[in-house]
């Protein structure tokens, strides 16, 4: 029996920030891992795997860069999907080697195995090299999710897939029918039509990502039908009908009797949380219908010493947002002092072609709230550094009070949107006004530009 002031479960970006971060402040730190490989979906199957795979349908499909200098580029070849997936590959493992590096040099423990509580203090880790058993006076979960299946799919992780599998494809699809318009259905619908597949993108509502502000999401879904991916809305899956060859398709059938004939199908539905195997009834922990935990604002579970933080916990289930969840969880553990809070203002990015972000509250918002409320809006296409990078679409969206003029959101379809976001986040958070973003001088040519011209367009309306 191993005794430490805290156990980890899960090396996920929640998990690694915690664990790292109690250690830095001379605390005795476990962390226990199931997988192979450290860093969770971040690292292997989510965050870091699909936005490299989107730069590399970039960089390969050249869709950003045909015509920009007056002459279509021509690929020298067809990428083979090895050379599409390199990148991806070599991300994925350095930064899960960084993610096991730094754990060693905080002086982390870490046990490899399925950790199950015994009772609220104590866990036992069954893996490859036996069992061990760890008391801790701390215990943050930090097991994150996995991929929502359908009972009536025959996932076999060569044709048919979750948003595990399809980042482990040998061959390109002709064509693909991607099953939910959430962000990740949007990202590989998007990802998959760069490299010339014929999408399919369906959706059982209208309304894809409603989280979005509208006009963003409605740009987004052109931009698609641009891109040719065909959008089948207001629709559900029935059943799918796999072939006895590779040589015929897939029959994927939909509400209405409509039939769609694909080479590959992904099924982006959700995600539920990873609990099923902590033995959480032990402890005293519920969970909900998607197996996710409750946690109150400093991320305590119903057992105030056992804290949650992650996908495990549900929206955003953004890396960022774990990350930093886990620090406020050690740093009210052990009142470390250094963090009380987060903003209130946390970015939401979408990696789709073209780049999404949001952050503060809609259009939509505004109005269900009763605000009296203004919007300025900027292009891409007519700032001088959009036409350096031949962005002929995209916007930047800003929300503001026309009683004061206090900025309460910024949102940004096109290139680099997740980039430019930042800069909203501290306008939004700091409560700057629109004649703050005037007042501010950019380096010139920059897409940053964008702020002020939208800021501009703003008092236009005042």
């Amino acid at each position: 029996m191993k005794k430490y002031d805290l156990v980890v479960i899960g090396s996920g970006p929640g998990g690694e920030k915690a664990a790292t971060k109690a250690a830095h402040f001379g605390y005795k730190v476990a962390v226990i891992e199931k997988a192979k490989t450290f860093g969770g979906a971040g690292v292997n199957t989510g965050t870091l795997p699909s936005k490299t795979l989107k730069e590399a349908a970039l960089y390969f499909s050249g869709k950003y860069d045909k015509g920009l200098y007056g002459v279509d580029r021509q690929l020298q070849h067809h990428a083979s999907v090895e050379e599409f997936m390199y990148r991806k590959n070599f991300i994925v493992n350095t930064q899960s080697d960084s993610v096991f590096q730094n754990l060693v040099r905080h002086k982390v423990e870490v046990f490899w195995g399925e950790g199950t509580f015994i009772d609220q203090h104590t866990l036992e880790v069954k893996g490859d090299f036996g069992s061990e058993t760890l008391v801790a006076d701390k215990i943050i979960i930090a097991t994150g999710s996995y991929p929502v299946h359908f009972p009536n799919i025959p996932f076999d992780n060569q044709r048919v897939h979750d948003s595990d599998s399809i980042l482990e494809i040998t061959r390109f699809p002709a064509s693909i029918c991607v099953v939910g318009a959430g962000v990740i259905g949007c990202e590989y619908a998007t990802i998959f039509a760069a490299m010339g597949a014929k999408v399919y993108l369906v959706n059982r509502t209208e309304q894809i990502m409603p989280f979005i502000d509208k006009e963003v999401t409605d740009e987004l879904v052109d931009q698609m039908k641009r891109d040719g991916i065909e959008l089948i809305f207001n629709t559900s899956l029935k059943e799918l009908h796999s072939p006895k060859t590779d040589r015929e398709f897939l029959r994927v059938g939909l509400e209405d009797d409509v039939w769609l004939h694909v080479d590959m199908f992904l099924l982006a539905a959700g995600r539920n949380g990873n609990t099923k195997s902590l033995g959480l009834e032990k402890v005293g922990i519920p969970v909900d219908k998607r197996e996710l935990l409750t946690v109150n604002a400093h991320f305590q579970t119903a057992v105030p010493h056992i804290y949650a933080v992650g996908d495990v916990i549900g929206f955003p289930s953004l890396a960022n947002t774990s990350m930093d969840q886990g620090r406020l969880a050690v740093a009210h553990m052990f009142s470390t002092g250094d963090l009380d809070h987060l903003y209130t203002a946390l970015p939401f990015g979408v990696y789709t072609i073209p780049e999404v972000s949001t952050v503060g509250i809609s259009e939509e918002e505004a109005q269900k709230q009763g605000i009296n409320y203004g919007i300025g809006k900027a292009y891409h296409s007519k700032m001088s550094r959009g036409k350096i990078l031949g962005a002929e679409h995209g916007f930047l969206k800003m929300v503001y009070r026309k009683d004061d003029l206090v900025i309460i959101g910024v949102h940004i379809i096109g290139h680099m949107a997740c980039e430019l976001i930042h800069y909203g986040m501290t306008l939004v958070e700091d409560k700057k006004t629109v004649r703050d973003v005037i007042a501010v001088v950019f380096n010139y040519p920059t897409l940053h530009d964008l702020y002020k011209y939208a800021a501009y367009d703003a008092l236009n309306g005042v």
